[in-house]
């Protein structure tokens, strides 16, 4: 149990980093956009009382890692998860993804390295 925690945690932390390097090249290449690419606050841990009072504010498991709200050249909106080469999506991540795709004009990208974010903006927002 502890060896699976600590595995867990590094991942996650993977993940950050990969986030966090994709933010920052965005922010320099798109600074006009800056404001419309944000973090999704819904992972994480919390103590108890802090975790009930997010989901009454709506805090939603699943919801993608990040949100770009600038049109594209095929949707309205990019929800972005990012994961390790061998990280999965939760059956929560996988049903917002399928949600995106059947109820909205949005679309969702899996991002697994700096490259195919950074390949992935440049085409989607290509005008």
């Amino acid at each position: 149990m502890l060896l699976k925690k600590i595995v867990s945690t590094m991942r996650n932390k993977e993940e950050e980093r990969l986030q966090v390097s994709c933010v920052s090249w965005f922010d320099y290449q798109y600074p006009q956009y800056r404001q419309l690419l944000f973090a999704v606050p819904n992972g994480g841990s919390r103590n108890k009382i802090e975790a009930a009072n997010l989901k009454k504010q709506g805090v939603r498991a699943g919801v993608s890692d990040m949100i770009l709200l600038v049109p594209g050249i095929e949707s309205q909106f990019l929800c972005i998860e990012f994961k390790t080469t061998i990280g999965k999506q939760s059956k929560e991540q996988k049903e917002f993804e399928n949600n995106i795709s059947k109820y909205s004009t949005g679309e969702y990208v899996l991002i697994r390295s700096f490259e195919e974010f950074k390949n992935y903006i440049e085409y989607y927002l290509k005008k």
